[in-house]
């Protein structure tokens, strides 16, 4: 039995790392873009806006290097320390916090979302800004929960947090 979740996580973890870093690209566009644009024409809504932009992006650079690192360590060296269960819960749980707070203080500045008919400045890219931050803690919530469910199995076969993610 769990020669079958085993083959299902080593296919699955570096699909969902890479979807991550794929969102936190896109993200990462979109936040740089936005920043850029409040910097050269001091035209953001608010100061809360522009902090919680530039705190974006900064979530988006952790996103992308580190699970890069831990996609790259699993892939490479699935027993080893790094792509154990205690370290991928310790990168996905800041992650998880991060992209909470970033999705969550972004909406609150837009005090629940932008319409665009009342003709706020970049109001598109704003809205995909928001929508890619709830995107990426979706993700995060996701391979948060895997992950509880593999350190049940792997403390359930005596390993603990130090076990890998597959047997």
């Amino acid at each position: 039995m769990s020669s079958r979740f085993d083959s299902h996580i080593r296919r699955g973890q570096p699909i969902t790392m890479a979807l991550l870093i794929f969102f936190a690209i896109i993200e990462l566009a979109i936040a740089s873009w936005l920043t850029a644009r409040f910097n050269q024409h001091h035209n953001f809504l608010s100061n809360a806006v522009r902090d919680r932009t530039r705190f974006i992006v900064f979530c988006s650079v952790w996103t992308i290097v580190v699970a890069t690192l831990y996609m790259f360590a699993f892939l490479r060296a699935s027993g080893s320390i790094l792509a154990s269960v205690g370290s991928h819960g310790i990168f996905l749980f800041i992650t998880w916090v991060f992209w909470l707070s970033a999705a969550a203080s972004i909406t609150a500045a837009y005090s629940g979302g932008l319409s665009c008919s009342q003709h706020f400045v970049y109001c598109g890219q704003q809205n995909a800004q928001e929508g890619f931050a709830w995107i990426l803690w979706i993700l995060t919530t996701f391979a948060l929960v895997m992950l509880i469910f593999r350190g049940v199995a792997a403390s359930r076969r005596g390993d603990g947090f130090r076990g890998g993610l597959i047997a």
